[in-house]
């Protein structure tokens, strides 16, 4: 009985983490490269998924978007309100939001398929959380998962809570990844 218990609460818990924008790999070592894979898994009722544009959190630096194939690819930058150093130089501005728009209708994500939109870039050197704030648009109608909790990373009890990546006390290795 207890197997059957436990596979229907992390069927419930799949199924709960499935309906908002949930990042792959939810957690990262401090100050390490890392591949954000943020899964979209539906649109907004039935509609297709048409555009879903992330912010990038404050300290979440050298943000790189991946191109998706029949999808427009845009960044915007701007100052940054604590510059870093990456390879020797010293950056005072830095990429705060990337768009992906469905370039036909036909490219759009339809509500009964899940998608991901992947970017990469480097954590901060100090552990916590970092929330990506999602803007997901359908042709009539959209989702903003953007809600973060008063204090600490739960999100039990919030409709549209943004995406948490927990930044971890933890050594990366002494190897050097892009």
């Amino acid at each position: 009985m207890k197997k059957y218990a436990f596979a229907f609460s992390l069927f419930l818990l799949t199924s709960f983490t499935q309906a908002h924008v949930v990042l792959l790999d939810p957690a990262a070592a401090a100050g390490s490269s890392y591949r954000a894979a943020l899964r979209v898994g539906h649109g907004c009722g039935t509609e297709a998924t048409t555009t879903l544009r992330v912010l990038i959190p404050e300290g979440f630096n050298a943000a790189q978007p991946m191109p998706k194939p029949g999808w427009t690819l845009r960044t915007q930058t701007g100052p940054l309100a604590q510059p870093y150093t990456l390879h020797g130089t010293t950056f005072t501005e830095g990429v705060q939001s990337i768009t992906w728009t469905a370039n036909t209708a036909q490219d759009a994500l339809p509500s009964a398929y899940y998608d991901e939109f992947v970017l990469r870039g480097t954590t901060p050197k100090r552990p916590g959380p970092l929330w990506f704030k999602v803007l997901q648009q359908c042709a009539n109608g959209s989702l903003d998962w953007s809600e973060i909790p008063a204090s600490g990373t739960s999100t039990h009890g919030m409709a549209s809570p943004a995406a948490l990546l927990e930044v971890l006390d933890i050594q990366s290795g002494t190897g050097h990844s892009h």
